[in-house]
């Protein structure tokens, strides 16, 4: 044995170039192949990076691509045949027409009617709905979220669903792999023997595909019995809500945006939900429904659609709708989100909406919860305001999450404008198109910009432009 592993040590001494040129050979074809099969479509620093990586020094690459690199698990999908959309007065509603047309090809579900929007003005009103959700549940609870905080919130909403369960009500919590661990760590023991159905999406180092540890379920969502959908940006934790005033776990109030609503728009909610209870679970997801076209926006009183994004999806949906609607604008542009580090598409479209005119407002905390996203975020901001545009910093920190265009579409729910957000998370948006909702969720928004003070543009330094470009090529996913 002896003889055989010293044979082995001289031959690999005697060939170590060959042997490096083999790896970085393997690397790069496993890169290409990956890349081309799932259509990896990457920000370029990103692929950048991963080649450099694999040329320097393949022997750490490698591994850390074939664990972190892929941030799509379904291929390219065949050019499907086109849907038919029905909207009435399209010369009128550009936007929503493009919205539309655009959904329809990238095979998202038809816009349904939907009807009791309720718009959480501040957290007590939020909390006050989610008490009102799960305490009504007659058969079932399905509650999707990126981590449960151990606070005085969680415990409150983790005490609530162990009630409903043990009443006779089937309970599901999908809660992120990596998420569990940042709120407190989540003991499940407690929730399973109240009869909760427990699972983690992705736990670290165990995905259910292979080059997946790296991509997160940012979705948050409640469905009581099918039938109603309480969603948005907030997680089930204190800082979300109302905070928590206990002196060892301080946590002040954050602002943020959720709301409530019924109707057809929830069975597509709920489908949403049992394809990533599926998948965490490793079963096979149920066949997606085929909508039928419900009518025409302007004939039918409120539609809305869901808005799902991330790596299942062959297309970067929220991104590809909202790169498309800076582009049929009209009049305004309205933003709020907690962080703002866009991809370059995204930042161009948004600052020629604002030197054709358009208004551009964006309302964002002065200060994060994420440093490294404050700094990166300057340079982008810098574009926004030589172009015309407004940036509005808000004392408090705001994670609330929603883009109004004109006063045909409003997306709100849980993607942030950002790489991470935008093109590895596993996001979920709602698309309104009726004019009394993108007004309401305009009407929040706006009470929220005139609490802010205007952020002013300052020439930067040398360094500081020179540390902006590397971490914005090191780190484009914060």
């Amino acid at each position: 044995m002896e003889g055989v592993i010293e044979l082995a040590t001289d031959f690999i001494g005697e060939n170590w170039e060959l042997l490096d040129l083999l790896l970085v050979m393997v690397g790069l074809a496993v890169y290409v192949g990956a890349s081309q099969t799932l259509n990896q479509r990457r920000h370029p620093s990103a692929a950048i990076a991963w080649v450099l990586g694999i040329l320097l020094v393949p022997y750490v690459a490698l591994p850390l691509y074939l664990a972190f690199g892929s941030r799509k698990v379904v291929a390219s999908r065949m050019p499907a045949e086109p849907r038919p959309v029905a909207v009435s007065a399209a010369a009128a509603y550009p936007t929503m027409l493009r919205s539309l047309q655009l959904g329809a090809a990238m095979g998202l579900p038809d816009p349904v009617s939907y009807d009791a929007l309720n718009i959480h003005a501040d957290g007590a009103q939020a909390l006050e709905a989610l008490r009102r959700i799960i305490a009504g549940a007659a058969d079932s609870l399905d509650v999707s979220t990126f981590l449960i905080g151990r606070d005085v919130l969680g415990d409150e909403i983790l005490q609530l669903l162990e009630r409903r369960a043990r009443a006779g009500v089937r309970v599901r919590l999908l809660i992120d792999g990596i998420g569990i661990y940042l709120g407190g760590y989540l003991d499940m023991k407690p929730l399973t023997d109240a009869g909760i159905e427990v699972v983690r999406f992705v736990p670290p180092f165990r995905s259910p595909k292979r080059g997946r540890t790296n991509l997160r379920n940012h979705r948050k969502m409640v469905i009581a019995d099918g039938k109603i959908l309480w969603c948005g940006g907030r997680n089930l934790a204190a800082e979300y809500f109302e905070g928590d005033p206990r002196p060892f776990l301080r946590r002040t109030p954050w602002i943020d945006l959720t709301f409530d609503l019924a109707g057809e728009l929830v069975a597509q909610a709920r489908g949403q939900f049992e394809r990533d209870w599926a998948f965490a679970i490793e079963k096979e997801a149920p066949p997606c429904a085929d909508a039928a076209v419900r009518g025409a926006p302007g004939a039918t009183p409120a539609l809305a659609q869901l808005v799902d994004s991330g790596p299942d999806r062959p297309d970067d949906t929220i991104f590809t709708l909202l790169v498309s609607a800076c582009f049929t604008s009209r009049q305004r542009i309205l933003a709020v989100t907690p962080y703002f580090v866009p991809e370059s598409s995204l930042l161009t479209a948004l600052t020629l909406a604002a030197r054709r005119g358009i208004e551009v407002d964006l309302v964002m905390p002065e200060k994060s919860n994420h440093r490294l996203a404050d700094f990166a975020r300057h340079r982008a901001l810098r574009d926004m305001v030589v172009a015309g545009a407004r940036v509005w910093l808000h004392p408090r920190m705001v994670h609330a999450k929603a883009v109004l265009v004109d006063d045909e579409l409003a997306l709100a729910g849980s993607a942030n404008l950002d790489g991470r957000s935008l093109f590895l998370n596993y996001e979920m948006m709602i698309a309104f198109y009726d004019q009394p909702a993108v007004a309401a969720f305009a009407r929040w928004v706006e009470a929220r910009r005139k609490e802010c003070r205007p952020y002013l543009y300052r020439r930067p330094g040398l360094m500081r432009e020179v540390a902006e470009g590397l971490l914005l090529w090191l780190a484009f996913q914060l």
